[in-house]
């Protein structure tokens, strides 16, 4: 049975939007000295990583500038080497990968049967 990806596009933009309001007009030194932050935002990447797996390959694939490979491991190390992780590298990811995740999974939202 072919499973529907619209619960995995929801998960996913639903993640980069709390993740988007919870940095919004905090700087890296903001985020790097709040746990709480650091935390959620890491879950939500974890979330997002989840997600990503169930979107097809085939609508991957008409998204070839996302890294999906990448998108699917980030997931595996935040839950199983969560030690270590390192803050500039998940603001980067923040503030320079998700935009770009973001519009491809939108444009995928808009291509699904």
């Amino acid at each position: 049975m072919k499973r529907d990806t619209l619960p995995a596009i929801k998960d996913i933009l639903d993640a980069i939007e709390g993740i988007e309001n919870a940095v919004s007009g905090k700087t890296f030194q903001d985020f790097e000295t709040d746990w709480l932050l650091r935390r959620a935002s890491e879950r939500a990447i974890e979330i997002i990583s989840e997600a990503s797996r169930r979107i097809p390959s085939t609508l991957k694939a008409s998204r070839p500038e996302i890294p999906w490979r990448d998108v699917k491991t980030i997931g595996n190390i935040l839950q199983h080497e969560y030690h270590t992780v390192s803050s500039p590298i998940i603001w980067n990811v923040i503030q320079s990968d998700l935009p770009t995740l973001k519009a491809a999974v939108e444009a995928i939202a808009k291509q699904r049967p």
